[in-house]
């Protein structure tokens, strides 16, 4: 078959893409630049395709060289020792693998490079120029890593990252990438960066500008408060979490009156952090006429009488009217009314009792769980640390976490108020008295290495459940977390669980390989963890 070669003519603007839109919609329906309708069409649109091609690559017109790039900029941090830079590459180069549901005993490498990354930043070490590709593009498709990844490649990181497109989110959110002002001479470029730059880059200099100077970036805020969109408000509104103070109150108190219910509802829980705003006072009043204490019973009881309207007031305060679906609208109400007062306004309230001695009042007319649950949130919203702890209970109750803890969630975030020490001992009696089909959150919460006790508790749990033939799949997400979470010095312990057990005959079948299996992924994760250490360790940073 002869084919028809489509005219060659110079080349238009847009040619390339005036050839895509016609193999998209298809030769029938548009007819290929310079051929003609019928047969040939489809022979005539590759062939230009092809002239196209070879345009592209090789038909560039003469023009001025371009500026040399700026040398990078010297990084005075030591570099990673050889078995470290050697671990680096090895792991960045690691690729989620496994098909089918087992994993083998081959530890996931890239679930350990977060902690290698925080590991190697607290030596102060310098990536090596050559990772510095892998690196950003490891930290472009996981923005849990960017961070470190971009602490770990600091200004070498960032010169480089001006040179791809794809790693432009490095000058957005790394440090000096230029949307973090460096010090007072910069407010012109602060200014005009926030008055000029895309919408990512005026949230990572106002997040970085929170953390440094909160009344700077507060002030920053109000100059274009006015005029931003209401989503955009949102966002901006949501960053004056971090460094929350007294001096926010005015600026939030204004935010109150603002067009949007998201942003007046957002406005509303950071000053409920507050406990001395004039919100929380508010919120405490209202509140409080809702909630007494009854003695003419034999037993002291909390009685609570759900408020009957949702005024002007309380929507402005932040109170939202509308009940979802299956709520009651007083309970509702209630709810929003408790989780914005201060929880030190209660202990007056309620005859001087401690946090322990009101949550253990009985509560009439099934009004306990809408309480309780409320103050939960409170004691996370307020991080009131006595309150949570009055709340969770012992660990080791029937109804471990308080009867307020309405959920495992709930529990995770009161556990958050505690310190890493309290915390990992609460959650280690926790799994003791209950096991582990509970705890997988409640563990999410804790620091890492896992202290020793909650460590133990972890793996004697796992034990019990290997040896009472578990569904053993039941716990992979205990087990990932163990990989990660399990101080290394534990993996002796591990290594009389390595063996198949014997299966009792109302156990899983394949069970006692997959537990073997795991436990054995398990201590080399573990190992391999603790090479990582050393391997940091070996030269030390002058």
């Amino acid at each position: 078959m002869t084919r028809t070669s489509a005219p060659v003519e110079a080349p238009a603007t847009g040619a390339w893409e005036e050839l895509v839109t016609t193999a998209l919609l298809g030769t029938d329906r548009r007819t290929p630049p310079g051929g003609a309708p019928g047969r040939t069409a489809p022979v005539a649109l590759l062939d230009a395709a092809a002239v196209q091609t070879v345009r592209r690559r090789a038909g560039l017109r003469p023009a001025p060289a371009a500026e040399r790039p700026e040398p990078a900029p010297a990084d005075p941090r030591p570099p990673l020792p050889a078995a470290a830079a050697r671990r680096l590459a090895a792991l960045l180069a690691d690729r989620p693998g496994t098909a089918g549901g087992r994993r083998g005993t081959a530890p996931d490498l890239m679930e350990l490079l977060p902690q290698w990354l925080a590991a190697a930043n607290a030596h102060g070490y310098a990536a090596p120029p050559e990772a510095l590709p892998a690196l950003l593009d490891a930290a472009r498709g996981r923005t849990d890593l960017r961070p470190a990844a971009l602490a770990l490649g600091g200004p070498r990181a960032l010169w480089l990252a001006r040179l791809n497109p794809d790693w432009r989110f490095a000058l957005r959110t790394g440090p000096g990438g230029g949307a973090v002002p460096s010090g007072p001479e910069d407010t012109d470029r602060a200014r005009r960066l926030w008055e000029e730059g895309l919408f990512a880059e005026r949230v990572a200099l106002l997040t970085a500008l929170r953390a440094r100077r909160p009344a700077d970036a507060r002030e920053l805020l109000a100059t274009t408060w006015a005029t931003e969109r209401a989503e955009d408000r949102l966002m901006f509104l949501d960053s004056l979490r971090t460094g929350l103070g007294p001096d926010d109150e005015p600026f939030l108190e204004q935010a109150l009156s603002d067009r949007s219910r998201n942003v007046r509802a957002t406005a509303a829980e950071l000053l409920s952090a507050l406990p001395g705003s004039a919100l929380a006072a508010r919120m405490a009043a209202r509140a409080g006429a809702c909630v007494a204490v009854d003695h003419t019973h034999g037993t002291p009881t909390v009685v609570v009488e759900g408020p009957h309207e949702c005024d002007a007031g309380m929507e402005r305060d932040g109170v939202v009217p509308k009940a979802p679906t299956g709520r009651g609208e007083r309970s509702w109400w209630l709810g929003q009314l408790v989780e914005a007062a201060p929880l030190g306004a209660w202990h007056a309230r309620l005859g001087g009792r401690t946090a322990q001695e009101i949550v253990a009042l009985p509560v009439a007319d099934d009004w306990q769980g809408e309480l309780h649950a409320a103050w939960c949130r409170a004691a996370v919203r307020q991080r009131d640390s006595p309150w949570a702890r009055a709340l969770l209970g012992e660990p080791a109750a029937p109804g471990a976490g308080g009867p307020g803890a309405v959920s495992l969630a709930e529990r995770a975030k009161l556990l958050g108020t505690l310190d890493a020490v309290e915390r990992a001992d609460w959650v280690a009696g926790f799994i003791a008295a209950h096991g582990l089909s509970e705890a997988f959150q409640l563990l999410g919460v804790c620091a890492v290495p896992w202290s020793a006790p909650l460590g133990r508790a972890v793996v004697d749990a796992l034990n019990i459940a290997r040896d009472a033939g578990s569904y053993p799949w039941s716990f992979s997400g205990v087990m990932g977390l163990a990989e990660r979470c399990l101080d290394p010095a534990e993996a002796g312990r591990l290594d009389g669980l390595l063996a198949v057990p014997d299966e009792a005959e109302d156990a899983s079948p394949g069970a006692g390989g997959y537990w073997a299996e795991a436990f054995q992924r398990l201590v080399t994760t573990l190992r391999l963890r603790s090479a990582m250490a050393e391997e940091l360790g070996s030269a030390r940073v002058g």
